[in-house]
């Protein structure tokens, strides 16, 4: 059995498994490329997500429902989260 623990920084400049596999070093978070994701994405993902919080499994036909309703303001998804909570009890 072969047991891990956690490397140090050296280990991670020159560290290296036995088949040759190396150690990446962390990300360096300021060479990042910026990425912004579409507010419909957003709307669409969070509808999903409350969906399946609510026990609601949407079936393929609904895709096209959904994305229509991506597409409707903030104002929109709020309420329909308000209903969504208040018919099915639960708490994001």
């Amino acid at each position: 059995m072969r047991t891990m623990t956690a490397p140090t920084a050296a280990d991670l400049t020159h560290s290296h498994d036995t088949q040759g596999d190396y150690l990446l070093q962390p990300p360096n978070p300021a060479a990042r490329v910026p990425c912004r994701v579409d507010p419909v994405d957003l709307r669409r993902l969070d509808l999903l997500a409350v969906l399946t919080a609510a026990g609601i499994a949407p079936s393929a036909g609904d895709r096209a429902a959904i994305e229509l309703l991506s597409e409707l303001p903030g104002s929109v998804h709020e309420a329909l989260h308000r209903w969504l909570s208040q018919a099915y009890g639960f708490c994001r």
